[in-house]
């Protein structure tokens, strides 16, 4: 079943508009989560915000924003204030630019969504956006507002729908040369025996590789327990040590002649 969205607004590529709903590609609702409980009580522990000064409980209604100007002085501003200085793109996907796809990198992905038509009248207007970028290998830049930021934003096609990237700020992402130019490059014979390794464990890519087994465990533990059933813990498997590698050579040569003899 579909997720119901979060967003809703306005996809916009110069005076084409057309209404759009997005909802988060990725989720980690259904991953096992813990409540804080007080051991002696067993009731849920419960946060609150309280007065730095008096140490006293503050009402939701008493909550404000506030911007502290100097060192003992704080401008509190109202929520009607605040939504007065709100970006034309809170509620409009504003395509600026478009960009060959592999010119991003894929480091500045943050985060996905999907991107879907939000009515029958505007659904014309988004498939020819989609299909347009798709068969020009393109993407689109925009700029959206998403937890009071304003966000760079990229469109990319995806099968009948749109992905929309949030992309990371340009101070977020880290200059690779500063860790990566001191690295030396690979010596010819061991990477001819390396690329020949890789070939043959080459499998087609299976998303069951991407669960997890800690959660699986976890899933397991809280069954049992809840069936109060008294089951000894499962034994930590013992990993084996792994050993200094004199020669990168030496040891894929025999990871080689291993798997000859296996298959044999």
């Amino acid at each position: 079943m579909a997720r119901e969205s979060f967003w809703k607004g306005y996809l916009k590529l110069s005076l084409v508009t057309c209404p759009v709903s997005m909802t988060p590609a990725v989720s980690g609702s259904e991953r096992i989560r813990f409540h804080t409980l007080n051991r002696k009580t067993g009731n849920r522990v419960r946060s609150q915000y309280v007065d730095a000064v008096t140490g006293k409980p503050v009402a939701d209604d008493d909550e404000a924003k506030g911007y502290q100007a100097a060192e003992d002085k704080m401008i509190t501003f109202t929520d009607e204030e605040l939504q007065a200085v709100a970006l034309e793109s809170v509620r409009t996907i504003d395509i600026e630019m478009f960009a060959q796809a592999e010119d991003i990198d894929w480091i500045w992905y943050d985060r996905p969504y999907f991107l879907t038509p939000n009515d029958k009248v505007g659904e014309e207007a988004f498939v020819v956006i989609r299909e347009a970028m798709a068969v020009t290998g393109m993407v689109g830049i925009a700029r959206l507002v998403l937890s009071n930021r304003e966000r760079a934003v990229m469109l990319r096609p995806r099968d009948k729908g749109i992905i929309l990237w949030t992309l990371r700020f340009g101070d977020e992402v880290r200059d690779p040369a500063e860790y990566f130019d001191k690295i030396e490059k690979a010596p010819a014979k061991p990477l001819a025996m390396m690329r020949k390794m890789m070939e043959k464990e080459a499998k087609p890519w299976d998303t069951k590789f991407a669960s997890d087994l800690v959660e699986k465990r976890l899933q397991r533990l809280i069954k049992s327990r809840t069936k109060a059933a008294a089951k000894p813990a499962a034994k930590e498997t013992k990993r084996q040590p792994v050993g200094n590698v004199i020669s990168i050579t030496d040891a894929l040569r025999a990871s080689l002649e291993a798997e000859k003899r296996k298959r044999k």
